[in-house]
């Protein structure tokens, strides 16, 4: 029941990945984990999608500033540098009032240890 913007700026209705299993994850390009974690998203992706995988990935620039590019450079630095093939989106706040909806709604529904808040990307 959610859309969300492409990193282009479109409307994309989630409901496209209706049946498929999901893997939702805040990214960010200059953060100490980047070079593992994309590669890391890469190779699941690669390992899992023609079972059902489909990576979600949406930069965040709320933790210490480590997204600070726009759109097309962080699409184009996934892509080029870790082969990412998954779609990225538009850049969204995870955590405050400004929170994009889905993760709102993924945060309502699972509760952490330490609240409802996202820690890091």
């Amino acid at each position: 029941d959610f859309t969300v913007k492409d990193a282009k700026g479109n409307d994309m209705d989630l409901s496209i990945y209706k049946g498929k299993v999901l893997v939702i994850v805040n990214v960010a390009s200059r953060c100490g984990l980047t070079n593992s974690n994309y590669t890391e998203l890469s190779q699941l992706y690669q390992k899992y999608k023609d079972q059902g995988l489909e990576i979600l990935a949406f930069p965040c620039n709320q933790f210490g500033a480590q997204e600070p590019g726009s759109n097309e450079q962080i699409v184009e630095f996934a892509c080029t540098r870790f082969k990412a093939e998954y779609p990225i989106f538009d850049k969204v706040d995870v955590n405050g009032d400004k929170a994009a909806p889905i993760y709102k709604f993924l945060k309502s529904s699972k509760g952490g240890l330490f609240g409802d808040s996202i820690k890091w990307n």
